[in-house]
């Protein structure tokens, strides 16, 4: 069953919590148990509706406060579909979790606060998935049932929401406005007759409908080795295939490759998944792959089509997200882990911070703090295989490692 990751992001009582625990509730996907704590909590509380966001506010401090802090993964399935939902905060000071659960989804939900429309905050959201190139969001216009589900709000919060679209680098994405109640359940999962101006579909329909070729970002095969497999048995003595995960494209038998970074040239012999053999493995598959030539391949090394080569260098400029409270400095020296090779980097120069607002640049920034976003360049110990992010997310992103503390500090995608 095809899988979509959808990221969420809102301000602070725009409603995401709530807006998920309705999708919960209308497809079935709560558990008894935890419907019969809802109505309970509901009750204590002195609510006379339930409280769905008590179905994904893990943490007591969240519950407490009535608010999102860390990234909470919820799953649930359709008939057609099995969805991930990275229900982050959005906060400004935990921009670093919004970057976190957005870097690996396909699509995003925005929510606005139909009584106070775009605000600073929700340019901030926006940034965000604009530098993440995702490219189906849904701004959800929440809370339509405190403006009597008025048109004028919806079609005035719509047209400051396109004024911010201007602003974007990123021009593949598809914005698609829906009005919603997640309260009344207004168009979440079913159309309400309480808009009846609105001709669109309801926020699953939509997610329903969304094609795979429609949100995955057109790249080219790239395949980095995770392991060399020798079995060494009677049956299988002289095999020798590489396993690892196909990124951005498709490999097929007879394709011509060139590992990486010895440069040396080949054919796939045979492609494997488990013991059955394919014609084709298709991008997001873990396979197998055997080559014509015997040619030394090892963890960390990487099969691209030949023609089609990455760029293969020790140094590279990227955008940074910080998430560690010690700052990033020129000089300091961080573990580049890109894919499954980690190599040590320098900094070599901060070149400017990047307001998450679109509201400009700082070029006489040094060093970044905790949730900054900036250019950086980096200098290696020895090349990797990499290519921009706009055109590879997998192969154009990466994170960096304290080499003290071996904490995961900041996460970059290549300019």
């Amino acid at each position: 069953m095809e899988v979509l990751k959808i990221a969420t992001a809102g301000s602070v009582d725009d409603g995401k919590s709530t807006l998920i625990g309705r999708i919960l509730y209308d497809t079935k996907s709560l558990t008894s148990d935890k419907l019969e704590a809802i109505e309970k909590t509901s009750k204590q509380k002195g609510y006379d509706y339930l409280d769905f966001s008590l179905a994904t506010d893990g943490l007591v401090a969240e519950r407490e406060q009535g608010i999102t802090i860390d990234v909470a993964h919820i799953y649930f399935s359709t008939a057609k579909k099995s969805y991930i939902i990275a229900d982050t905060p959005g906060h400004v000071e935990y921009t670093r979790n919004m970057v976190t659960g957005a870097s690996t989804s396909q699509a995003a939900i925005i929510l606005i606060d139909a009584r106070k429309g775009v605000i600073e905050q929700t340019n901030r959201h926006f940034f965000i998935n604009n530098l993440l190139r995702i490219k189906d969001v849904v701004v959800a216009i929440n809370k339509m049932d405190l403006v009597d589900y008025s048109e004028e709000t919806y079609n005035a919060i719509k047209a400051d929401f396109e004024a911010l679209m201007a602003k974007r680098d990123y021009q593949d994405q598809k914005i698609t406005f829906i009005p919603v109640s997640a309260l009344k359940g207004d168009n979440v999962v079913n159309l309400s007759d309480k808009t009846p101006w609105y001709k669109g579909q309801s926020l699953l329909e939509h997610f329903e409908a969304l094609d795979r070729k429609d949100i995955f970002n057109v790249g080219t095969p790239r395949f980095p080795v995770q392991y060399v497999i020798r079995p060494k048995t009677d049956e299988h003595h002289d095999f020798r295939g590489f396993a690892g995960k196909v990124y951005g494209g498709e490999l097929s038998v007879g394709d011509e490759v060139v590992a990486l970074p010895s440069q040396t040239r080949s054919k796939i012999k045979d492609i494997y998944f488990h013991d059955k053999k394919y014609k084709t493995a298709s991008r997001r598959s873990s396979v197998t792959i055997t080559l014509e030539d015997e040619i030394n391949l090892s963890r960390g090394d990487m099969l691209v089509k030949a023609g089609d080569l990455p760029t293969v260098d020790k140094q590279f400029t990227a955008t940074i997200s910080w998430m560690d409270s010690l700052p990033l400095a020129a000089g300091n020296k961080y573990i580049v882990q890109h894919g499954v090779n980690k190599v040590l980097a320098k900094v070599e120069q901060v070149h400017h911070k990047i307001a998450p607002d679109y509201s400009g640049i700082d070029e006489k920034t040094e060093s970044l703090g905790m949730n900054d976003i900036a250019q950086v360049s980096f200098r290696l110990n020895k090349p990797i295989f990499y290519d921009q992010f706009k055109n590879h997310r997998t192969n154009g992103s990466f994170i960096l490692i304290d080499t003290k503390s071996n904490s995961t500090v900041g996460a970059g995608f290549i300019s």
